[in-house]
Parts: structure tokens; C-alpha cells; sequence
């Protein structure tokens, strides 16, 4: 890509894609698209230099990561998810005040052997002794997952990789329990999901993150500065 362009990096859809749309409107840097809403590349109102580029939440990192996209808005999420190799190349500049959810482990409401991940524990390890199977959590965030039971001394169980709708696995028998983003937990509710007492993972939200591997492109720092103060 041109060394002398600057490459904005937003989530494609949503309210984050929205909401990260009225911060660089609120500084005056107006997206424009020379094909409709449906092109995945805009432009930004008399700054030549800035490109915006739509990915998919997760590849979105990858890129900034690499060095493809220069500073990108997403979750705080799915940066600690990320690989190592990944988190190692990017710069959390700012944590916005949007975005705000929670990542959560939860259980059907009907478990009522299950509260707590002391509860867990003892659940799962009273599975696998009588069943020789793993007690399955279905995710989209087996990283944290897995890093937040193993430190609180739950092993007896697998991750299983959610590709759609987490909060159905445990309707369809797929896992036992789930560990989902949610913000309002409404939909979590409505699939008869309560999430564990202790439960909380992770507290997220949207932040303007850098690629370290353009630290010393012309005029990021102060684009960075314009969307920071």
C-alpha cells in the first residue's frame, strides 16, 4: 500500500461499524463511498490521504496487525483473543466510551448443580469420571475461555468452536455450557441462559487501536491525536 496513505480500518456492519462512523464524523472526517453503501472501501471528505477500509471484526486485527490497515476501531475482545504474534504488533491508543459488553460464561437455567466455577468444577470432574468424556463449552473465544478456567482450577472440559449462534449449543445439545459476548443480555435471557456467578471473563469495548508497524507514517500521529483528545 502507499507509504504516503493513511489506512482506516472499521468493522463492516453493526452498531460498532455506526458508532465508530459517528466518532469520525464528530471530527469532522466525513465517509464517502464512490459506489454505494455496498463498496467495502470509502474515502473521507477533502483528505486525500485516508482510505477506509471494511473488514470482518476478526480479520480487521489481522490486517492492522500486519501492517495492511495503519489504525482501526474495534473491541477490546477480540484483540485479547487474538493470537500473541497478533497483540505483539498492535497499540491500544484509546478506549472508547461505546461498545460496552461483557464476555461471560453461562449454563441453562435448568442446571441448578451449577452457580459458580467451583460448582464447575465439581460437575465436571464428577462427568468425566463417569462418563470418561469432557464436560464441552461452546465459544468463539476459546483463548480466554480456557486462560480463565485453567487459572481458577477447571480442566475437565473442551472448547468447541461456535461458527454461528452460541447461546443455541446448549439447546441443541452441541455443549453445556457457553461463553458469549453479550451487552444487554436479553438474548442470552431468551435462550433460558444465566450466566455463573463468577463468570465474567473479560469487560470490553470499543477502542482505537495502531499498528506499531506504522508508527512513523507521515501524519498518523496526528490523526491519532485528532481522534483522541
Amino acid at each position: 500500500m502507499n507509504k504516503n496513505i493513511i489506512n482506516i480500518g472499521l468493522v463492516s456492519k453493526g452498531r460498532l461499524f455506526l458508532e465508530s462512523q459517528k466518532l469520525l464524523k464528530s471530527k469532522k472526517l466525513h465517509i464517502y463511498s464512490e459506489r454505494g453503501e455496498r463498496e467495502l472501501i470509502g474515502k473521507i471528505k477533502g483528505k486525500p490521504n485516508l482510505i477506509v477500509y471494511l473488514y470482518h471484526a476478526r480479520e480487521l486485527l489481522e490486517q492492522l496487525s500486519s501492517g495492511n490497515l495503519d489504525i482501526a476501531i474495534s473491541g477490546l475482545d477480540l484483540l485479547k483473543e487474538s493470537e500473541i504474534n497478533i497483540q505483539k504488533n498492535i497499540k491500544v491508543e484509546k478506549k472508547l466510551n461505546f461498545g460496552f459488553a461483557n464476555l461471560v460464561l453461562a449454563v441453562r437455567e435448568e442446571f441448578i448443580d451449577i452457580f459458580t466455577t467451583l460448582d464447575l468444577d465439581e460437575v465436571a470432574e464428577e462427568y468425566f469420571k463417569k462418563n470418561k468424556k469432557l464436560i464441552r463449552i461452546g465459544t468463539k473465544y476459546p483463548s480466554l475461555t480456557k486462560t480463565f478456567l485453567f487459572e481458577r482450577g477447571v480442566t475437565n472440559f473442551s472448547c468447541v468452536r461456535s461458527l454461528g449462534s452460541t447461546e443455541l449449543m446448549p439447546t441443541v445439545n452441541s455443549a453445556t455450557l457457553i461463553s458469549d459476548i453479550v451487552s444487554s443480555g436479553l438474548t442470552m435471557k431468551q435462550n433460558k441462559l444465566r450466566p455463573l456467578n463468577d463468570g465474567l471473563i473479560l469487560k470490553s469495548q470499543a477502542c482505537i487501536f495502531s499498528s506499531k508497524k506504522s508508527k512513523k507514517k507521515k501524519g498518523l500521529k496526528n490523526l491519532i491525536r485528532l481522534l483522541t483528545k
